[in-house]
């Protein structure tokens, strides 16, 4: 029986979640700034599609990355050196997220619904989810979102139009992150792509003991974020 929760106080024990689905946790709930942070500071995240109710989701293991191990291949390396598209953050963080929620195939569906749009639109108004975008002419050609919470990154989601586009945003996103002192990545699903780029899957105990060093709170128990804020990774040069 999965839990059915109204704030975020009723969110259960993440050892709690399903095995299949795997990490299944709870549904309901709401998409208030402050539920949706009290879940990711315990591992948590909201996944599901159109007609469903809010599904809470904290899977075992956990595909994460962390910016030591973070790998490069030789061709992007050349892509990047190249110059061929320019790199901002949080410039168009909106448009990033409804490229994103674009179907991707005929059939197609999404699980970034408007509801979902609305909530992360407003936690990056508040600070906390940011976007890097790569554009090319004065057009928005790939990119991706997340959460920025203390030292703790939480990827969302990526989307490209052009070759390579989100993968030099991803690099961006990442030297940007080491930079700022950020020590953990989570990628939340296990993908090839990820792996490629030196992700790999950690036991959610160890994930969620991670989570309490890197989620930094303030006084008033509120998680705060060190992101520090730049237009473009040129701005760095």
């Amino acid at each position: 029986m999965i839990p059915w929760i109204k704030s975020a106080h009723d969110f259960p024990s993440v050892y709690t979640a399903l095995v299949e689905p795997n990490g299944l946790l709870c549904m309901g709930g709401n998409l208030e700034p402050a539920t949706i942070l009290t879940a990711y500071s315990r591992g948590i995240f909201p996944w599901y599609s159109e007609g469903q109710p809010i599904l809470w989701w904290s899977p075992d293991p956990r595909m994460v990355l962390f910016p030591s191990e973070f790998k490069v291949s030789r061709s992007l390396a050349k892509t990047i050196r190249a110059d061929k598209f320019e790199v901002r953050f949080n410039t168009a963080f909106s448009d990033v997220m409804a490229a994103c929620a674009a179907p991707r195939g005929q059939h197609a569906g999404t699980w970034i619904l408007p509801a979902m749009q609305a909530a992360y639109t407003e936690l990056h108004h508040i600070g906390f989810a940011h976007s890097a975008e790569a554009w090319r002419d004065g057009a928005l050609v790939g990119g991706l979102y997340g959460i920025a919470m203390g030292r703790m990154f939480y990827g969302e989601s990526m989307f490209a139009r052009e070759n390579d586009a989100s993968k030099v945003a991803f690099v961006a996103m990442v030297e940007k992150l080491t930079r700022d002192g950020f020590q953990l990545i989570d990628c939340q699903q296990e993908t090839r792509h990820l792996a490629s780029f030196g992700a790999r899957a950690v036991p959610r105990e160890h994930f969620t003991q991670r989570l309490q060093e890197l989620i930094i709170l303030d006084a008033d128990k509120t998680p705060v974020s060190y992101w520090t804020n730049e237009r473009n990774l040129r701005d760095q040069s």
